[in-house]
């Protein structure tokens, strides 16, 4: 044996050790990564949070201030929010068959459905059982009606043979959003005012009250994409809670 031998195989031992160390680092997890996710993670469930928070407590102290300013509520046979927004219109949260019994004992003629939500064939066909014409406007909970269905509600309430009732789930937030838009248009108020009389009913969305704000005597438009998806990440939890 040549006395090269032994260095050989101390550097041929030494470059498998060295090939282990390295497969050995390949294979650990790489945990400052995992905890830099994780850390990724906690801060925008924070931000959401913080940001959900914000916006929810601003609108329901907007609400309790214009509602200790605006019209008292009503209530008909279970259905409330029940408020006169004019000779023509009344408006509330979605009636159960007494209610509608009571809206038609009343003199409503017309009942203006804006819910999008699915409904059973004997709830739709309540209203019609109590004797009252029904339109349906369909407008996904927390969002507003586009240009054509408020110029649709504005023929319907002109062209009714008697008062029209109108309604959504809760009577606020949809309801509200259609009915400014019919007093900005009608020149019965400002978007100011209307805005206000929304948000005394209880608290609508943030894209239901730039809606109402942005309200113009000639037209009716949605709000810009930005503020549609901002508010719907804040609307999130509670359209959640309310699907379950």
């Amino acid at each position: 044996m040549s006395a090269a031998a032994p260095a050989r195989a101390a550097a041929l031992l030494d470059s498998v050790r060295t090939a282990g160390t390295r497969a050995r680092k390949r294979l650990k997890p790489r945990r400052p990564l995992t905890r830099r996710t994780l850390k990724v993670v906690v801060l925008c469930v924070l931000t959401y949070t913080v940001f959900w928070l914000t916006s929810v407590l601003g609108v329901l102290a907007v609400s309790v201030w214009a509602g200790e300013h605006g019209p008292s509520d009503g209530e008909l046979a279970g259905i409330k929010h029940f408020q006169q927004v004019d000779d023509r219109l009344w408006r509330g949260s979605a009636p159960t068959r007494d209610g509608y019994r009571a809206l038609m004992a009343r003199g409503i003629h017309t009942v203006v459905d804006l819910r999008a939500e699915d409904l059973s064939a004997a709830a739709l066909a309540q209203p019609g059982r109590a004797g009252l014409h029904v339109v349906r406007m369909p407008i996904r909970d927390g969002q507003t009606p586009d240009g054509r269905q408020v110029d649709q509600f504005l023929r319907v309430v002109a062209d009714a043979a008697g008062p029209v009732f109108v309604h959504c789930g809760a009577g606020v937030g949809r309801t509200g959003s259609m009915t400014a838009a019919y007093l900005v248009r009608t020149g019965q108020a400002t978007p100011r005012q209307a805005a206000l009389r929304t948000v005394a009913v209880g608290p609508p969305s943030l894209e239901q009250i730039y809606y109402v704000l942005s309200a113009d005597r000639y037209a009716s438009r949605q709000p810009p994409g930005v503020v549609s998806l901002i508010s719907r990440l804040a609307d999130a939890p509670r359209r959640i809670k309310a699907s379950l």
